[in-house]
């Protein structure tokens, strides 16, 4: 499962990169709505491109892949990235407050297990913890 996440995930950060220059040079209005679905042709000729790589490059676009997604987890904490989710991770963290935290968290860390202690122990305690996680 991590390893077509990974291969995914390279292939899209190949196409990025190399669509990067023709939708720059690109004279077409941009639409308002983007798709968030890319073309399937062009993620398997994408991928088909990695399989093509050699070892050696393989793991230096599957390290480039994973700085970046270090990168995007920075900013993400940092703050860079406006939250506009807070609401819904506020009723889901009533609802169901260890979904809320790991949501809020984006990993399975000390924050989550916490919350799913107390969850179990009692709901209240829990959902209390999950509320002051996600409005941190």
């Amino acid at each position: 499962m991590k390893k077509r996440i990974l291969l995914f995930a390279v292939a899209l950060i190949t196409l990025a990169t190399s669509l990067t220059p023709a939708i720059a040079a690109s004279s077409l209005p941009v639409p308002s709505k983007v798709a968030t679905e890319p073309d399937p042709a062009v993620v398997k000729a994408a991928q088909a491109e990695f399989m093509a790589l050699s070892k050696k490059e393989k793991k230096a676009k599957i390290k480039e892949v994973k700085k970046e997604l270090r990168k995007c987890k920075k900013a993400k904490k940092a703050g860079a990235e406006p939250s506009t989710d807070t609401v819904l991770l506020v009723i889901l963290a009533i609802l169901l407050p260890p979904l809320a935290v790991y949501l809020h968290e984006g990993d399975t860390n000390n924050k989550f297990w916490i919350s799913l202690i107390l969850t179990l122990l009692f709901w209240i305690p829990g959902v209390i913890y999950a509320l002051i996680t996600v409005l941190s």
